[in-house]
């Protein structure tokens, strides 16, 4: 009988547990009939194949597009929210006041505020667009009769109406995702109060062959700001961490084994469950398009039509600047110019907070942007009376006409059409690779990238004083200057974040590319034969071999190794070829190794520094090891009467790494493997945060690679429990083949829906790791057979 009362309560649970259960997957969306839908124009039809990607087909691009709201509103509505939310700075409504200062950088940055005054600036066929697409999740919303998905039902929330704004803003957000030029601008200026100019350049060195760029006395400019460039770097979002990029290559025809270009694309992103892209395929009498979207947003972004393929990588220049505006002293709505006194443009923001009262905030913008300092009170009261930081960025222009690029670029037909399309492609700036059935193929960098005066010192690198003309913008590179190719003698482009500009080019982009690792590698693989097909492409984009570790690895073991431990693990590395497989031990040896040596290298030096700028920093760590021009200096531990070596400290980095990995991954070296560390880790916003919840939400993979690697999967040093762990890896791969296009193929890392009750949630995400691929195609005799349902949109007469 004493069991009576405990067997209720797990009946009663286990009921309670079926019933949500049960409810919640009723949440799933309807994929097959006819709905009356209002706001279309005429029948469409959706239809999802067997991979739930779905085929619209409509009489105009307008229903199209309609209908790609409609279903991104069926398989991505919670992603939609958080999106929209990002962007317009309005977390804390949901989340409360753990979300506060987040919304208040985004409010002083005013994404949605510009996304409303570029809106009047777009021609009309775009804005038909976009507002086609808001229709079409609005008319979900409108006759949806089945329960929400579930973060919706745990929150408690209910969405509002969807707008044009909201998916304006997102392709905004989208550019913050992609540059984060302002960063190492704070960093110096953080680094100021601690290290030397020389320090500094070498800490932050330039792109391998160029010399560091002359700098005036850093310590003597920004003495009094650490403190609260410090705050702003801690309380400010997350932007993309070291490494993290895409690839993308072309070969023409002469170098296929078809006659025709093949074209290759990953675009390396932070890895979120859902995934960050959605796929689909629009046809219309008048145009036909398949590829990745963004959900919330009209149009595939990335993909083909059935005349040219594109793909893109970041080109990451420097489009973001700090201004230390000087204001008056008898009157802080004032600051200085060239000119003379100007008074701040004053908006006032008003924040939501869940649980609590509202917050009030006083948005100041002066000619350079939007003042960030005043975004957090304690960095508001760190920065020195009489100043305050400005933050100009291309993006943040009422014209920046991106959004309408996009729309043109689905539609182009060939080259002249493409370069038409890119006229207005403003922010970020990307490095777009071309291919078309013709046979050509082509590469440009359009954006907007500031044109700086010969006598600006700063030249963007620091923070720079507003109130100086010589530090202020001059316009932007023409377009006809930006870097292009078509059809080079090589018949081979490829692009991976590394330095673009060729020698004698003119202008000045940035001093701040990304490490050439991966693109040597793609250029050794294309080399490496004479023609390519769609298989050689694919091994490329799977392609482990790390480039860093090939260098860094015989400057580690040329020094004397003291422990039996050491001596095992030195054993296992001195024939290793640098593959980063998930199944061997030697990855995971290397990488704890190198983690344990840059602590060792610049912990002291940067002091409390250290823990959020701890990262691989490959070109600095070579400098180092090399004694590049006398950099092995930075070996030497600071807070000892002695002066250790670097030999010393590549020693005792590889004993600490043995402990370490011992603690984490048993006594038995022989056990250890790289892909128990090195697990792809796919977050959900907000959920991964919560320990109960994040197990239903989030996915993990054991993947190869590491973060220099082509099949990139970027480690994270500075963090304490999963160091190893990857987040960010590509987050889409595409190849593209233009004697056939429907024989082009794709992948995400996730799944179409982002319901975690759906077999759709998680169905690309073991494939994905795998490197492997789903068809894409556009020919209607590859879709039908075993659709998962077809969908009929009509028109449903207005009450």
């Amino acid at each position: 009988m004493w069991l009576r009362g405990p067997l209720y309560v797990l009946s009663f649970i286990a009921l309670a547990s079926l019933v949500a259960f049960q409810y919640l997957r009723s949440s799933l969306p309807q994929i097959s009939g006819t709905l009356f839908v209002p706001g279309l124009q005429s029948s469409t039809e959706i239809q999802r194949d067997r991979h739930g990607i779905p085929h619209i087909y409509a009489q105009t691009l307008r229903d199209a597009n309609f209908a790609l709201g409609f279903a991104h509103a069926q398989d991505r509505l919670w992603q939609m929210e958080m999106n929209r939310r990002i962007s317009a700075g309005r977390l804390a409504e949901l989340f409360g006041p753990v979300s506060l200062d987040t919304d208040r950088f985004l409010r002083t940055l005013g994404i949605r505020r510009v996304s409303l005054a570029t809106w009047d600036k777009l021609d009309a066929d775009t804005r038909s667009i976009f507002e086609a697409y808001a229709d079409g999740v609005n008319a979900f919303l409108a006759i949806n009769d089945k329960p929400l998905p579930p973060e919706f039902v745990l929150l408690g929330h209910r969405p509002e109406a969807w707008t044009a704004i909201d998916s304006v803003a997102w392709i905004k957000m989208m550019a913050w995702d992609l540059n984060s030029s302002w960063r190492p601008e704070l960093l110096r200026m953080q680094l100021a109060g601690r290290l030397s100019t020389r320090q500094i350049q070498e800490f932050l060195p330039p792109y391998p062959g160029d010399a560091a760029p002359a700098l005036p006395d850093l310590g003597a400019l920004y003495a009094n700001f650490a403190a609260a460039a410090t705050r702003i770097a801690a309380a400010a979002p997350a932007q993309p961490p070291e490494g993290i990029g895409s690839n993308n290559w072309v070969v023409a025809g002469s170098r296929s084994t078809n006659g025709k270009p093949l074209l290759a694309n990953d675009p390396h992103l932070g890895l979120t469950a859902p995934a960050v892209w959605y796929f689909a395929h629009l046809d219309t009498p008048t145009e036909r398009v398949i590829g990745a979207t963004l959900p919330g947003v009209p149009m595939v972004v990335l993909g083909r039509n059935d005349r040219i393929a594109w793909g893109f990588t970041n080109t990451a220049p420097d489009v973001q600047d700090l201004f230390i505006e000087r204001l008056d002293p008898d009157d802080a709505a004032l600051y200085d110019t060239p000119e003379g006194k100007r008074r701040f443009v004053t908006i006032n923001e008003r924040i939501k907070v869940k649980g609590q009262p509202d917050t009030l905030l006083a948005v100041r913008i002066s000619r350079h942007g939007p003042i960030i300092s005043d975004a957090f009170a304690e960095a508001a009261r760190t920065t020195p009376k009489g100043y305050a930081l400005a933050f100009a960025w291309t993006t943040l222009r009422e014209d920046d006409l991106s959004v309408q690029a996009l729309v043109r670029l689905g539609r182009a037909r060939n080259w002249d059409e493409f370069i038409g399309a890119m006229r207005d492609f403003h922010s970020p700036q990307q490095n777009i690779v071309y291919a078309d059935v013709a046979g050509n193929i082509g590469y440009i960098a359009p954006g907007r990238v500031p044109l700086r005066r010969a006598d600006n010192d700063l030249n963007g690198l620091a923070p720079a004083p507003g109130w100086l003309a010589q530090y202020d913008w001059q316009g932007f590179i023409p377009f006809d200057e930006l870097p292009r190719q078509f059809n080079p003698a090589s018949g081979t482009i490829a692009t991976a974040n590394e330095k673009i500009t060729p020698p004698g080019y003119k202008h000045w982009i940035t001093s701040q590319w990304e490490p050439p690792f991966r693109a040597m590698r793609i250029a050794e693989l294309l080399a490496a034969r004479p023609r390519h097909d769609l298989a050689s492409f694919a091994a490329m984009q799977a392609d482990i071999r790390s480039l860093y570790v090939r260098e860094a690895l015989p400057l580690l073991l040329a020094a004397p190794l003291g422990s039996a431990a050491a001596q095992r693990a030195a054993a296992l590395l001195l024939d290793w070829d640098g593959s980063m497989a998930k199944e061997l031990v030697q990855p995971l040896l290397v990488s704890a190794w190198l983690r344990e040596l840059t602590r060792l290298v610049y912990a002291d030096e940067l002091g409390e520094l250290f823990a959020a700028n701890w990262a691989e920093r490959p070109l600095f760590m070579l400098n180092v090891l090399r004694d590049h021009e006398g950099q092995g200096r930075w070996c030497d531990d600071i807070g000892t009467p002695q002066r250790e070596s670097c030999a010393e400290m590549i020693a005792h980095a590889l004993d600490l790494a043995l402990a370490d990995l011992g603690r984490r991954f048993g006594a038995d070296m022989n056990q250890w493997r790289w892909g128990d560390a090195h697990v792809a880790v796919s977050e959900h916003r907000p959920f991964s945060q919560q320990a109960l919840l994040a197990p239903w939400f989030e996915l993990h993979q054991r993947v190869a690679g590491d973060t220099w690697t082509l099949a990139v999967g970027r480690t994270a040093p500075n963090h304490q429990t999963q160091p190893y762990a990857t987040r960010h890896a590509a987050s889409l791969r595409g190849i593209y083949d233009l004697a056939d296009p429907d024989r082009s193929r794709y992948m995400h890392s996730s799944g179409q829906s982002g319901n975690p009750f759906s077999s759709l949630y998680g169905n690309f995400n073991a494939p994905w790791a795998a490197v492997e691929y789903l068809p894409m195609s556009m020919n209607p005799a590859d879709i039908a057979p075993h659709q998962l349902g077809a969908l009929r949109l009509l028109p449903r007469a207005a009450p």
